[in-house]
């Protein structure tokens, strides 16, 4: 089982990670950032007031992107 935590993620190493991903901003509103992929059925949603990123949008963008804690670990720990 991972050690690697989902709280305590900056604003900036998220964005770097969803580009690692091949997502883009495709809009800002309102304190809002809303990222999105060829494949993915809704854009990811990111309050750009909020640092570190809520571990609940963390757990809810893992799984539109189709990946597990152990992955996103291996990918935090890379970038």
């Amino acid at each position: 089982m991972s050690t690697f935590k989902l709280s305590n993620i900056s604003l900036g190493d998220y964005r770097k990670f969803l580009q690692s991903q091949g997502c883009m901003c495709v809009r800002t509103s309102g304190g809002h950032e809303h990222w999105s992929r060829a494949d993915l059925p809704r854009a990811l949603t990111l309050q750009t007031h909020i640092s570190p990123v809520p571990e609940r949008i963390i757990k809810q963008h893992l799984g539109y992107l189709k990946i597990d804690r152990e992955k996103f670990s291996k990918i935090m720990q890379g970038l």
